[in-house]
């Protein structure tokens, strides 16, 4: 079953009545991520439930990290074909970064394909494919191959010119700029990196900075910018049954920022 999602509060815009009595409206612009609870406020985020902070990471990081299974990278492909199945045909997957629908079958390296793309790009922390973050389906998803590889192990920023068939994402010397349907999804997955992999198992500790060009280090930039993009683009149906079925058939653990996006700023 699906997590419940229950606004408390939300930044209503006033636009239509606005107009009806003639005032002027100034232009919104992204408005923090609502307070939320969900039905495992009381059981998988009961220690984290009320906290901020460090505080908020680490609980977070217990939590998250506890009783988790993990899968090879072969069986990756398997798995994306179920996550990220397209909820209007069941033969194709939705891509990463285009929003393009493709047949399950095009899993490969070839033109045309789709692969395996690490959101939080594995050279940052040098962990390759390794089983724990290298095969974490919390951040890998499938992608166009030729976007991939234009995305590289580029940070994310904003900026940049079109990417070829990329669906609006962006891309320059230094960064990579997802489409605007995209953008939340991609910060919430890079903040789950953060907080999932903290140096205590063997692999690297993974943080947002606000930089780009991070190269091999341990960092994907920049934070600024996925905190807006989270508060701009909140989950949708799509990233919360994704969210679901990986906690129910694969991993056994959840993005808690899919869950409460509010945790971010909560966070950082």
């Amino acid at each position: 079953m699906l997590a419940t999602r229950i606004h408390r509060w939300k930044s209503v815009a006033l636009g239509t009545a606005a107009v009806l009595v003639g005032l002027t409206v100034p232009a919104l612009t992204a408005t923090p991520a609502a307070a939320t609870t969900t039905a495992y406020d009381s059981t998988y985020y009961k220690n984290a439930v009320g906290k901020t902070g460090t505080s908020l990471k680490s609980s977070l990081h217990t939590i998250i990290s506890t009783g988790v299974s993990k899968i090879s990278y072969s069986a990756v492909w398997d798995a994306l074909k179920v996550t990220d199945q397209d909820p209007n045909n069941s033969s194709n997957v939705i891509l990463l970064y285009s929003g393009v629908s493709r047949s399950k079958s095009l899993n490969g390296g070839d033109v045309g394909d789709w692969n395996r793309e690490h959101t939080w790009a594995k050279s940052h922390g040098d962990f390759g494919e390794s089983i724990g973050p290298g095969t974490d389906l919390h951040h890998l998803r499938p992608a166009d191959v030729q976007i991939n590889s234009t995305r590289g192990n580029l940070d994310f920023d904003n900026g940049g010119s079109a990417v070829t068939n990329g669906g609006g994402s962006k891309v320059d010397s230094d960064s990579f700029e997802p489409r605007d349907a995209d953008k939340g999804d991609v910060a919430r997955m890079i903040l789950y990196m953060a907080v999932r992999y903290d140096g205590g198992d063997g692999f690297a500790d993974l943080e947002p900075n606000e930089k780009v060009n991070n190269g091999s280090n341990p960092y994907m930039g920049k934070l600024s910018v996925l905190k807006a993009w989270n508060e701009a683009d909140p989950p949708s149906a799509f990233e919360e049954k994704r969210n679901q079925v990986i906690y129910d058939t694969y991993q056994h653990n959840r993005n808690p920022f899919i869950d409460h996006p509010e945790w971010v700023e909560a966070i950082w």
